[in-house]
């Protein structure tokens, strides 16, 4: 596995997950929990963020004091809206498994597959398609802030983290 192609992959990731970081920070208290659900968005991507890096989709199981809830089907929300402090700690949760995947890559594990009901991805896909999906939000994220209090959260070209 060449070294220089999981620094690059994991610096462009890297830096996804710090713009996330930054639109959690910059959200201020009164934004939290509106009927815009910044709290709510924030939490949906952390969790799939965390579910998609999993080795093994099936066995998947979230930190707690988080639960399954977001594979109900019916959108079931979150028994409880979850703090700033909370969420910053899940995320920094995720961005270590994240930096341990991308870190971890070599030729055997690099071909294996996430299977799921609804993928069947390469870890190389899986690994992209996650990234956009965090992007994503972060989009969302980034707009509730401008929208809600007339702020952003700036952009990262690449992560400071180390491989």
């Amino acid at each position: 596995m060449d070294q220089s192609f999981k620094e690059d992959l994991w610096k462009q990731f890297g830096a996804t997950i710090d713009m996330f970081e930054n639109s959690i920070n910059a959200c201020p208290d009164e934004l939290w929990d509106t009927d815009k659900k910044f709290w709510y968005n924030a939490y949906h991507t952390l969790f799939f963020l965390d579910y998609y890096l999993s080795d093994d989709p099936e066995k998947f199981s979230p930190p707690s004091p988080y639960t399954l809830s977001e594979f109900n089907p019916d959108g079931e929300m979150p028994e409880r809206t979850y703090t700033k402090d909370e969420l910053l700690k899940y995320l920094a949760h995720c961005r270590n498994k994240c930096h341990d995947l991308i870190a971890g890559l070599n030729d055997e594990n690099f071909n294996r597959r996430f299977i799921s009901q609804y993928k069947n991805y390469s870890l190389l896909e899986m690994l992209i398609y996650n990234l956009r999906h965090v992007q994503h939000h972060v989009g969302q994220l980034n707009m509730l802030l401008r929208q809600g209090a007339d702020i952003g959260s700036g952009w990262v070209s690449q992560t400071k983290i180390s491989l």
